[in-house]
């Protein structure tokens, strides 16, 4: 194996055949060639090469390290992958990415910190540093449940880490925990009412206490987080770009943004269409319009369809929809710590036209629906409209969450062409949700395999950064295995995937959704040069490491927007992190933690099928009469006379 990163297949001046395809390299030469790798390509046709390709973002050729030499032309930049697992980039298909963007510079990120007390010495540290009118906020990617305390921070710890400075700390989508000083910023007073499905809970004197319950709605949380200060300018531009090479740390090449509460469009989409125009977006990216008005959702739609057409833009910024909100009144809420919401009972009128308005002109949508109540109801509408001959026409649609979706709702998305996006929302409240609903309930929530046995397309996400963290590979773990980040098994084996099924749920599935299965989530000539080198190897690695992965190398369109260990360095440079006092410019991102070796009670679990093992091992000897039939008595010197 090389041990130098960059280099390798220079042609020789020796070799006459060599010298002749080093003549001719210039028609065929590759901007970038990656060699000595372990690529699991994804196509069935070639599953398996050593190198590859990409000229003018695309790839030009897989196969050999050998047949890379007619590639190699004197401009090209030849990476060695040093034997390690290259794959597809993958491709988040529910990321709140644009509004994570925006605010990304702003937030003090809890996602991988092991405790509780490591938690509250960075918010400790954060609220020294940040200057006066400025919040410190821990907004979503983490659980109280992957904390060794196991609980959420107090009001009084947060009054004592921070008693002048305003402290936001949003937990899933089900509570936010504020200081003394958040409480005065928001305004919050003992005459402030509760607003319509929160609460603001209040002590015995009638003041508020700092916490904020969704009960069910998170609009509470919502509003409060609003009231922070924000970006502007070209700290909202530096702001986005490090969010998404943070994001390519992690092997992630595109992702559909789901659009979200208070992401406006146009204005909260300039951003993203401004890196776009200057060639600095390092993630492709196919959005979502999301009406933000209740009441008003039928004439944004309107105004939209003329404004603009799904597909518009190109490979790297493209509409893709309406969703995953098109009518506030259809819209469930997924506290499970809380009873599900009793939606109006004639919300399916404007629903209806908001459907059948989009339909009609050649949108297609998502829909956030996380109960089968919800399901059925708007499958009812859908199957109405397909009477006249609105389902299946050709527009891509689909549920995103679907954590109680049944058998039946299945069958029926099936017949009117639609497709699921699943999320793993349960890797962060699955014991809230066993708690509520039970085992056997989470044993299927959601039943991805009964999703993939009706040929449904199924894509995978994350859904952050407000509920679970942006890492994929924490999700990749959730589908392999069914564990919380708490290490509770929610999901049974038979709901579960393999490491293959769950890999093209997050790269092929993903294209898919937005139409461009031709073109990404696989490695052959003709596709987007979007793929990563992994720290590594996600066949092989035990289960329990899966979330660890990270990517060495990321590529999207040829252009190298990540390199870590051997490759830093050779990435493409980013302004520095603004603002200064910026908690991403002292802490980072995601909170990676070395490998400490599996949990005592993971090794006790491990330990034991040993011994099972040992034991069917003994008497299988026993039974061809190479060992005695009954097991030697133990001796213990210590004990002998």
């Amino acid at each position: 194996m090389s041990k130098m990163p960059v280099g390798g297949l220079v042609p020789s001046t020796t070799d006459n055949a060599t010298r002749h395809a080093a003549d001719h390299a210039g028609e065929f030469a590759a901007d970038l060639v990656v060699r000595n790798a372990k690529i699991h390509t994804g196509d069935p046709g070639r599953p398996r090469a050593e190198a590859l390709a990409v000229r003018n973002g695309v790839i030009t050729a897989v196969g050999d390290d050998k047949d890379m030499a007619t590639r190699v032309g004197p401009a090209t930049r030849v990476v060695d992958a040093l034997g390690r697992r290259l794959i597809p980039g993958l491709n988040d298909s529910h990321l709140h990415v644009i509004r994570g963007g925006l605010n990304y510079v702003l937030e003090l990120r809890w996602d991988g910190v092991p405790t509780l007390r490591q938690g509250l010495a960075m918010l400790r540290e954060q609220a020294a540093r940040t200057p006066k009118g400025q919040w410190v906020r821990v907004v979503g990617g983490w659980s109280a449940e992957q904390f060794a305390e196991r609980r959420l921070p107090t009001v009084a710890e947060l009054n004592a880490a921070a008693p002048d400075t305003p402290v936001f700390v949003l937990h899933l989508y089900q509570s936010a925990v504020l200081n003394r000083a958040a409480v005065k910023a928001a305004g919050y007073t003992r005459d402030t009412p509760d607003p319509r499905g929160g609460q603001i809970v209040r002590g015995r004197d009638g003041d508020p206490t700092g916490m904020l319950l969704a009960a069910p709605s998170a609009l509470v949380l919502y509003s409060t987080l609003a009231k922070a200060p924000v970006l502007e300018g070209e700290d909202k531009r530096t702001s986005t770009r490090h969010f998404l090479r943070e994001l390519n740390r992690f092997g992630l090449t595109s992702a559909i943004d789901a659009a979200g509460g208070f992401q406006n469009f146009p204005e909260n989409y300039s951003t993203v269409a401004e890196l776009a125009e200057a060639g600095e977006l390092s993630l492709r990216i196919a959005y979502h319009l999301f009406p933000q008005t209740a009441g008003q959702e039928i004439a944004d739609l309107k105004r939209w369809i003329d404004m603009a057409r799904p597909e518009d833009g190109d490979e790297w910024l493209r509409l893709n929809g309406a969703g995953e909100n098109l009518t506030w009144a259809a819209a469930d809420f997924e506290n499970f710590a809380q009873p599900r919401p009793e939606l109006t009972p004639d919300y399916e009128t404007e629903f209806e036209t908001a459907v059948r308005l989009l339909m009609a002109n050649g949108w297609g949508f998502r829909l956030h629906a996380t109960y089968d109540e919800t399901i059925r109801r708007d499958l009812a509408v859908f199957e109405k409209l397909a009477a006249e001959g609105l389902f299946p026409a050709g527009n891509r649609w689909l549920f995103d969450h679907a954590e109680t979706v049944s058998a039946d709702s299945l069958d029926r998305v099936a017949a009117l062409g639609g497709a699921m996006s699943v999320q793993n929302r349960l890797s962060f409240q699955g014991e809230a949700f066993v708690r509520r609903y039970g085992p056997g309930a989470a044993a299927d929530a959601p039943p991805i395999r009964a999703m993939l046995e009706r040929g449904l397309t199924v894509g995978a996400g994350t859904d952050a950064t407000r509920v679970s963290t942006y890492n994929p590979w924490i999700a990749l773990h959730w589908l392999i295995t069914g564990r919380t980040v708490g290490d509770l098994v929610v999901r049974p084996p038979h709901n579960r995937v393999d490491r293959h099924t769950a890999l093209a749920m997050f790269t092929e599935a993903g294209a898919a959704l937005t139409g461009e299965q031709d073109i990404k989530g696989v490695l052959r000539p003709g596709c987007l040069g979007d793929f990563a080198v992994l720290s590594e190897d996600y066949f092989t690695v035990p289960e329990p490491d899966i979330p660890h992965i990270e990517a060495l190398l990321t590529v999207v369109g040829g252009r190298i927007v990540y390199a870590a260990a051997e490759y830093e360095g050779i990435d493409e440079e980013l302004p520095p992190v603004s603002p200064e006092w910026s908690p991403v410019a002292h802490f980072g991102g995601y909170q990676s933690v070395p490998r400490t070796g599996i949990s005592g009670a993971r090794q006790a679990e491990l330990l034991g099928q040993a011994v099972a093992e040992s034991e069917q091992h003994r008497q299988w000897r026993a039974r061809r009469g190479l060992a005695p039939e009954t097991e030697n008595p133990v001796f213990d010197p210590c004990f002998s006379l």
